[in-house]
């Protein structure tokens, strides 16, 4: 175990790091991002571009000084891991912040995620708590490993009885559990907002891009952990992060990766521990969950279309 390092030492020069956004179409909400983070900010704001057809670089192009902001434009969508090593690559930071542009920083909140990555050498990344803009906390910010079972208990509903049998129905998301003073390990954080050391980086290997969009931030927390390095939350650090706002356009889309990324990180963590038929039963109800997803979003557009429901 490494000791904890003199936090009063910290300066603010080590407050440097490069920003990495991964930018679809988020229209003005990437340059929101962007404004959060520049008074907190003593390094380079990286745009990965996923070929969007809106306006969002121009805006963030208005609100940035020229040379202040680099922006990589893929000709195609390559999906958000492959377009977070593009961003890796082209930076030059010891720290990097990957950030989604649905999201903007409040105030302090780098600092606070810098003090927690710097109190051990073993601490690999860090993430902030991701707020609704009420202040109430969301979902996914922190997470134990969803396991086939954890998951098949909240697809399913089961999760709902873990306060009568917590050992048996427990769920991996953990936003209900009373919030910690201090910042705490945890399995896993979303990806939505994670500060990491380059150096971990270079021993854990990039981001797997055999994930298109999601699951990919599951994974990375996972091999993290594999290489002695911990995950950290850090309740101090408030990100106020608007839950899907760059995706609630194409959900079955959405949907169809998310639940591709699930079989992908099963099969890489948890395939030795599901031999035989109940492997394939895990395989089963995976897509039995998407299959019901799918009936769910088709029946909102044919209510839609007959003026049923609104919004």
């Amino acid at each position: 175990m490494h000791g904890r390092r003199d936090l009063p030492q910290l300066k603010s020069s080590l407050l440097e790091c490069d920003v990495i956004i991964v930018n679809y179409n988020a229209g003005d909400l990437l340059a929101k991002c962007i404004l959060s983070l520049r008074p907190q900010l003593k390094g380079s704001i990286i745009i990965v571009d996923n070929a969007s057809a809106d306006n969002s670089l121009y805006l963030a192009e208005c609100i940035v000084p020229a040379g202040a902001l680099q922006i990589i434009r893929n000709v195609k969508n390559v999906g958000f891991a492959a377009a977070c090593n593009i961003g890796i690559h082209a930076a030059s930071a010891k720290f990097l912040l990957f950030l989604n542009p649905d999201s903007t920083l409040e105030q302090d909140a780098l600092h606070h995620m810098f003090v927690a990555l710097h109190s051990a050498d073993d601490i690999g990344m860090v993430g902030g708590m991701l707020c609704n803009t009420n202040g109430t906390e969301q979902p996914g910010g922190r997470r134990v490993f969803p396991t086939p079972r954890r998951a098949f208990m909240r697809a399913f509903g089961f999760s709902h009885l873990s306060k009568f049998f917590p050992k048996m129905f427990s769920d991996f998301l953990m936003h209900k559990e009373p919030l910690p003073k201090e910042p705490v390990a945890v399995e896993a954080i979303s990806g939505a907002c994670m500060l990491v050391k380059r150096e971990a980086i270079t021993d854990v290997g990039l981001w797997d891009e055999g994930y298109f969009l999601h699951c990919e931030d599951l994974d990375w927390c996972m091999r993290f952990q594999q290489s002695g390095y911990k995950v950290m939350f850090v309740p101090g650090a408030k990100v106020v992060h608007l839950w899907g706002a760059c995706s609630r356009d194409r959900p079955i889309f959405v949907e169809w990766n998310k639940h591709c990324g699930m079989i992908r990180f099963y099969k890489k963590f948890f395939r030795d521990q599901y031999s035989g038929m109940l492997w394939w039963l895990v395989i089963i109800g995976v897509w039995l969950r998407f299959s019901v997803v799918v009936i769910y979003y088709i029946g909102r557009r044919i209510c839609r279309a007959l003026g049923l429901i609104h919004g």
